[in-house]
């Protein structure tokens, strides 16, 4: 088998560095797409809850405690609905309910398509512009989610 560095192509290459895929991560990178593919699977079987928050209870899930002790929204209330809202195309009442949660379905959305051509070709992307992507995408979304509760927390 080949060392990590002797996977890497060379930084010569006009085509960039990556990191060829033995065949164990291949398959792991194809298994990674199935839970988020039934996570959106779910939320495009639920119906969004008018009131912007609530739709998880379809899946036999308690009402918010939050909300339930202290008549305030959490950070994670809506995010079920944004969820559900975004499998249906309706972005605006995805935002509204929860628009960290709405990041997070769209980058689900991306991460399946991309994962899998990743995983078929059988290297990473180029100077690794998909995980740092990631990692800056799912951070942005838990800042606009905390942002959003801190607005609705003032009003």
């Amino acid at each position: 088998m080949a060392s990590w560095q002797e996977r890497v192509r060379g930084r010569d290459d006009p085509r960039g560095a990556y990191l060829l895929l033995t065949s164990w991560q291949r398959w792991l990178w194809a298994g990674s797409v199935a839970p988020v593919a039934a996570l959106l699977a779910i939320a495009w079987s639920l119906t969004p809850s008018t009131e912007g928050f609530g739709t998880h209870q379809q899946l036999g899930l308690p009402p918010c405690t939050s909300i339930a002790l202290w008549s305030v929204r959490c950070p994670g209330c809506g995010m079920t609905t944004s969820w559900a809202w975004t499998m249906r195309g309706e972005l605006p009442a995805a935002l509204q309910a929860n628009a960290g949660g709405t990041l997070l379905a769209l980058i689900a959305l991306a991460y399946i398509p991309t994962t899998c051509y990743f995983s078929l070709l059988g290297r990473t992307s180029r100077r690794s512009w998909f995980s740092t992507f990631l990692a800056i995408a799912l951070l942005a979304s838990l800042c606009v989610a905390t942002i959003q509760w801190l607005v609705w927390l003032s009003l």
